[in-house]
């Protein structure tokens, strides 16, 4: 239900991120306005007493946040130049991923000291800093008026939400179920009112860029394996090794060192060779993640995962800000709203869809491999094994954990490298001369707005 609800308030945020409420308002107070719907939506957290009143709450904060993202993006494009772009969206990608990786271990530590109420009031001072900062530091500049597409919306949310729900019910309830024809039609239906419609929400002729579509696939894959992957191995830290929340949220710093690393070192590979190469060799890197996480046993320890996270952070730290090089340079300047909207959107996606995927063949594998006659909340889920306290039952949830893991990570191993391939086939070679990669232009795709 909580990856339901997140995919629907990014869709439809997304979609209206870059529909502009007037001419004379400028991206910095559009800025300004959503981190203060974010902050205040946080601030009612902390008074909410009931499971209702929280996801209340959160679906406003999924809505704030889904509307900062293209926001921070398309104003690097409009304030930084060409040459300076790359260095800008490395440092972008670094913030976010520091962002990922540190928000559980703050977490924890708000948690075990204070209550869960502090992790979302931590947003108040942040958001006041945010603001103060956007209206004194931030230059002004407007973007044209797009007429909003709430059809559009409303269709892709519906769509994304029913696929991502029938994914994660597959194991249990099989193939035919009524997710399943909600979900293509309502994406059918979505495709088909984009290509008729005069104010479209997605420009699907962006498509047909090579380097945009290989951009985007690309985007979509990095966040389905730092999705799926971050979920599966917060289950193998705390279950199987008995790691308490801050120590698992510790565990994550290699990731967050290697994605600092290897956006350094991105931005100047693909200055040099092309945006096209580099995310090959981002994503063959987090191949090798997944690879040396199949090989995880419940005797393992963290050595392995250690390695793997690492690996997994080089990777995504190589791939991300070269996708996103990719994708925005496909898109005239005063277009970035639109640019920045559908690359939040690929990566909500992928995230969505990685947790549903990953999580669903975990489950399906854990399931099958727990011995018959165990209690039902056990044989669904490690943490109900656990919980129970049976030293037998946890020593063969953590033996079937650990096999069930492996599976999975195989599968996703083959999954990116068929993916990975086929998205360097789709691209450009960008090199030297990115923006005549994308198109002369004559070549530019007609944005309808």
């Amino acid at each position: 239900m909580t990856i339901a609800s997140r995919t629907i308030v990014a869709r439809l945020s997304a979609g209206w991120s870059d529909s502009r409420w007037g001419r004379a308002h400028t991206e910095g107070m559009e800025l300004c306005f959503v981190v203060l719907l974010f902050g205040a939506a946080s601030l009612a957290a902390t008074w909410c007493t009931t499971p209702g009143e929280v996801i209340a709450v959160r679906v406003a904060m999924g809505v704030g946040g889904a509307l900062i993202m293209p926001s921070t993006l398309s104003i690097l494009i409009t304030v930084f130049d060409e040459e300076e772009r790359g260095r800008a969206m490395a440092a972008w990608s670094s913030v976010s991923m520091l962002g990922l990786v540190g928000s559980p271990v703050l977490g924890g530590v708000l948690i075990e000291h204070f209550s869960w109420q502090s992790i979302f009031f931590i947003n108040v001072p942040i958001v006041a800093l945010a603001v103060v900062a956007g209206l004194t530091l931030m230059p002004e500049s407007r973007a044209p008026w797009q007429k909003p597409d709430p059809l559009g919306a409303v269709l892709s949310a519906v769509g994304m939400t029913a696929l991502v729900w029938w994914i994660i019910e597959l194991p249990q309830h099989g193939v035919w179920t009524a997710a399943l024809p909600v979900a293509l039609g309502s994406l059918a239906g979505f495709v088909i009112w984009e290509n008729v419609t005069r104010s479209p929400m997605v420009p699907l002729v962006l498509f047909k860029h090579r380097n945009f579509s290989g951009g985007s696939l690309s985007l979509a894959l990095v966040q389905i394996g730092n999705g799926g992957l971050l979920l599966v191995l917060t289950q193998y830290l705390q279950f199987v090794l008995g790691y308490s929340p801050i120590k698992a949220g510790l565990a994550f710093l290699p990731l967050a060192i290697t994605a600092l690393l290897g956006n350094g070192v991105g931005v100047k590979l693909a200055a040099r060779y092309g945006n096209r190469w580099v995310i090959l060799a981002g994503m063959l890197v987090m191949v090798a993640c997944f690879a040396l996480l199949t090989t995880v046993s419940a005797d393992s320890g963290f050595t392995v995962p250690a390695v793997a996270l690492g690996l997994l952070g080089l990777g995504a730290g190589l791939a991300m800000p070269a996708a996103v090089g990719a994708l925005m340079g496909t898109i005239p300047e005063d277009k970035a709203g639109v640019g920045s909207a559908l690359n939040d959107t690929v990566q909500q996606a992928g995230t969505a869809l990685g947790i549903a995927i990953l999580g669903s063949l975990l489950s399906s594998g854990f399931a099958d491999r727990m011995p018959e006659g165990v209690p039902e909340e056990a044989r669904h889920s490690i943490a109900g094994a656990v919980a129970g306290g049976d030293a037998g039952l946890i020593a063969a949830a953590r033996e079937a954990f650990t096999a069930s893991m492996s599976t999975t990570f195989t599968v996703s191993a083959i999954g990116v490298l068929a993916a990975a391939l086929l998205a360097t086939l789709v691209m450009c070679d960008d090199r030297r001369r990115p923006r005549e990669a994308a198109g002369t232009p004559d070549e530019q795709p007609e944005l309808v707005v």
